[in-house]
């Protein structure tokens, strides 16, 4: 069996995964700040790190934290604006969330901290950073980070302190020593939500949030942190200086960032306003083909979206989903796949988690498959293999025929208009009128709608 490889953000290179401890891997992952409908990059996140989960759980037991930012400006801003408070406008987006990530096809992280259970946890951090000389209280009340203390201060993201600038979310003010210090622990504003800390009234910044969440879940050092490249700096940069400070070990082994999502070559994001939400998708698109959409380029790589792109998925998932569906019956899960197959699938997967290429295996299924007679042993074990592969993808999440006749999610076709076309072309071709018949599947067709003709009847499906 290949080894586990993985790029490692902060090494850029693809290395061995070897665990710190075998019995307990631990994977953190940086979750959203819940003020709006969770968009296609957060989907692109949710979708990639289920998919790490999935695969290392095949080898070792494994703890998933992916934690929830519930305070932070525009959280607070947002509440302000609709007139409620930061819990209501927290619970309501936390529970989108969960249902998008339930369309999806993934799975619950294990632990969901939120920053505002562990506020406790932050103020202990931040004043460690105050003891080790690391960070400083300012006269404005807010407590800073004091970066150029810290030596390794742009090593993920390779660049010299010289040439970097302040952090997006770090504003620059009199009160900093310097202008590339960030904020730890931020005064109390009024009408603004505020707990009690050595330094006055105030909240945390949004950096300090993941160190202390990770140590108070993971530990002080444990195997993998991923989320969006976008978090690579100054999050991820700030994330790694406060806790080596703090502690005097390394932080993460490695760091896994997924490529952007791209509108016209441009990254989605809610600040540049070009971003769809994962429900408006749906309105179109079932989860299913969403995710498929996903995997469908490298993780690493950029991922341009359309909604032709997704089109081309929904016809790519549902070719899969029609090379099972006459073998549904024979599907088992405790049925062993084609090993050759099993084997080529595992080393794409193992190869920095190559879904195109893992997917590729899944299509050479289909094809034996359609070929195969659907009483011979060999159908069997070639549809438990495209089934089994698949699952492992967090794909076939529905029966074939649900699928393919639309009722798993997305644009549903309207059955009862198909079904009196498909009794007036059945009237059509018993009269010999097969010009109007082939008017009525080709009208069809261009609807997505794809027409199979039996000896007995005419059925049809979603193409």
């Amino acid at each position: 069996m290949s080894e586990l490889r993985l790029y490692n953000s902060l090494t850029r290179e693809k290395a061995r995964f070897v665990p710190i401890d075998r019995e307990n891997v631990r994977l953190y992952v940086c979750g959203m700040t819940v003020y709006d409908y969770c968009h296609i990059g957060h989907a692109r996140v949710m979708v990639v790190f289920d998919i790490l989960a999935r695969h290392l759980r095949r080898h070792y037991p494994l703890t998933y934290v992916r934690n929830i930012t519930d305070i932070d400006d525009k959280i607070i801003a947002r509440a302000a604006a609709n007139g409620e408070s930061i819990a209501a406008l927290g619970e309501r987006f936390i529970a989108a969330m969960h249902e998008d990530e339930a369309a999806l096809g993934c799975r619950r992280p294990d632990r969901e901290p939120r920053a505002t259970e562990n506020v406790g946890a932050m103020i202990t951090l931040v004043a460690r950073l105050i003891e080790t000389g690391h960070a400083y209280p300012a006269a404005n009340g807010d407590v800073y980070y004091a970066v150029r203390r810290f030596p390794g201060y742009g090593k993920l993201a390779r660049r010299a302190l010289d040439d970097l600038r302040a952090g997006e979310r770090v504003a620059v003010n009199d009160a900093k020593r310097d202008p590339l210090d960030f904020v730890l622990w931020k005064a109390a504003r009024t009408g603004e939500p505020s707990w009690n800390s050595p330094w006055g009234d105030g909240r945390p910044g949004w950096h300090i949030e993941c160190s202390a969440m990770s140590e108070r879940e993971l530990g002080r050092s444990f195997d993998l942190h991923g989320g969006g490249m976008d978090l690579k700096f100054p999050h991820h940069e700030c994330e790694i200086a406060q806790s080596e400070a703090a502690y005097g070990a390394r932080h993460v082994n490695y760091w896994i960032h997924n490529g952007f999502v791209q509108i016209d070559s441009e990254k989605m994001s809610k600040s540049l306003g070009n971003f769809f939400t994962v429900r408006e998708v749906r309105e179109k698109f079932s989860g299913e083909v969403i995710r498929f959409f996903i995997l469908q380029t490298h993780y690493r790589g950029p991922l341009n979206y359309s909604d032709a792109g997704l089109e081309e998925a929904q016809k790519a998932l549902t070719r899969l989903y029609g090379a099972l569906e006459p073998h549904a019956a024979v599907i088992a899960e405790d049925v062993a796949p084609d090993s050759e197959k099993a084997a080529t699938f595992d080393a794409a997967m193992n190869d920095d988690l190559n879904t195109p290429r893992a997917l590729a295996v899944l299509f050479e299924t289909a094809r034996t498959l359609n070929k195969a007679s659907v009483s011979s042993r060999d159908a069997r074990r070639q549809a438990n293999t495209l089934y089994l592969l698949g699952r492992r993808l967090g794909l076939f999440a529905h029966d074939p025929y649900v699928f393919l006749k639309g009722k798993a999610g997305g644009e549903k076709p309207d059955e009862t208009a198909i079904e009196a076309l498909l009794d007036e072309r059945r009237a059509a071709r018993k009269a010999g009128d097969f010009a109007r018949a082939d008017a009525i599947r080709d009208a069809l067709g261009a609807d997505g709608i794809v027409i199979e003709d039996t000896r007995d009847d005419t059925q049809w499906r979603r193409g």
